[in-house]
């Protein structure tokens, strides 16, 4: 029989967490968006179109491959944790099923990544890249678990440190081959690998207070509970990541990696800020299933995103054009009415976020993952079918199509569960 120890009186479930961790989280994570663009801005000017494209695939397969294996179970440890927390139990936490999924997950797709291992150096133009790939990916299966075990636990300040550490890391070799330290498309890829390593630099903080493995005990989450909710959540993620990077592959296909790299700086406008908002969601669904006050804190988040929205929109609409070149290089022919689409599809896109969390808190993440992978499926259809010419305002126009609807149905399962 599992036991545990009651919560501490004052520990922070439930009540409060939210706002408090979000405002937390904002500050690391806010800083890692601000990294992880000023990381492309550096690459795609100190190497040429062609190297800078593969590298942008690289990451688009990384982070498509990765939010689907790792992501979920960092949701389950998130949702399982602050439940049992807030139901007084601290300590004890059920990690061998977590721990399970994670590793057959990453086995999966690890034996996956060696059989088409041929294909994919062909597409990256590049055996080291395909490396960087392979222990890229086996890094950050222990980033993501310690993020579930951190946002369960609501330490949202190591959560923070976690990312900022990684962003850091990942700036730092782009930086080393600008000021000439080093030098090439390797030694910039580098950084994406180390990333998730360094990261785990905030773990002995976190052993020191003293919470977390079952020790040995029962295990009262089930593989049948933990691994329906996970490959939900698998399905939701990989829908979420055709969103953000099919458009780069199909473009790296149908014409060629440097217009990927065009279509990927085009998406960094909703990438970067979906790793700020990462810090709301975050702290969003242990708060909900900690039992906080779902309707308000949905309400507070999507008044506050489209505020957000909504002045990048202006601003791109008046300035997109200049700051892209200034950011990225002359000669790229963007279009700011297509980047405006892009930051209200990036509007759209973290409001299907934040009801997604209050979903999977509700238990109802079977439901939303369908929801993801059809507007996932429509938007891959749009790439492929190609009614514009022009690759980028093809991208735009889809991605904020297929935002729209994403947040229309989610809006409709919310309010059904309510």
């Amino acid at each position: 029989m599992t036991t545990s120890t009651p919560a501490p009186e004052g520990s922070g479930v439930g009540s409060g967490g939210y706002g408090r961790g979000a405002r937390i989280l904002s500050i690391g994570i806010a800083s890692t968006g601000v990294l992880t663009f000023a990381y492309f801005s550096i690459a795609s000017h100190v190497l040429d179109p062609h190297d800078y494209g593969a590298i942008s695939l690289l990451w688009a397969v990384l982070f498509v491959v990765i939010s689907v294996i790792y992501r979920p179970v960092e949701q389950l440890l998130s949702r399982t944790i602050a439940q049992r927390r807030s139901a007084g139990l601290v300590g004890a936490h059920p990690l061998r099923t977590p721990a399970t999924i994670q590793i057959s997950f990453a086995a999966a797709f690890l034996g996956i990544a060696l059989a088409l291992r041929e294909q994919i150096e062909d597409a990256l133009d590049s055996r080291a890249l395909f490396w960087i790939l392979v222990v890229a990916l086996l890094a950050y299966g222990a980033s993501y678990f310690a993020r579930g075990w951190f946002a369960g636990h609501q330490w949202f300040g190591l959560y923070g440190g976690l990312v900022f550490f990684e962003a850091v890391s990942r700036f730092s070799f782009a930086l080393a081959v600008a000021v000439g330290i080093a030098s090439g498309q390797t030694a910039v890829a580098l950084g994406i690998a180390a990333a998730p390593v360094f990261s785990l630099a905030v773990l002995p903080w976190a052993l020191g207070r003293g919470e977390g493995a079952e020790g040995g005990r029962r295990d009262d989450l089930s593989l049948r509970e933990g691994g329906g909710f996970a490959l939900s959540v698998a399905g939701i993620q990989l829908a979420e990541q055709t969103l953000l990077n099919v458009a780069v592959v199909t473009a790296a296909v149908s014409v060629d990696s440097a217009t990927a790299g065009l279509v990927f700086n085009a998406l960094l406008i909703t990438r970067a800020p979906l790793q700020l908002f990462q810090s709301v969601q975050t702290s969003l669904l242990p708060h909900l299933a900690s039992g906080g006050d779902v309707s308000r804190a949905v309400r507070v988040t999507i008044g506050a995103i489209w505020a957000f929205a909504g002045s990048v929109a202006l601003t791109l609409l008046l300035i997109g054009p200049a700051a892209m070149d200034l950011l990225f290089g002359k000669g790229h022919h963007y279009n700011a009415v297509g980047l405006t689409l892009i930051a209200l599809g990036m509007g759209f896109h973290l409001t299907a976020g934040t009801l997604n969390q209050a979903a999977l808190a509700r238990h109802q993440a079977g439901r939303a993952a369908i929801i993801w992978l059809a507007c996932a499926a429509g938007f891959l259809l749009w790439l492929v079918l190609s009614p514009i010419d022009d690759q980028i305002l093809l991208t735009e126009v889809g991605y904020l199509g297929a935002t729209a609807i994403l947040a229309a149905l989610l809006t409709g399962l919310y309010r059904r569960y309510s």
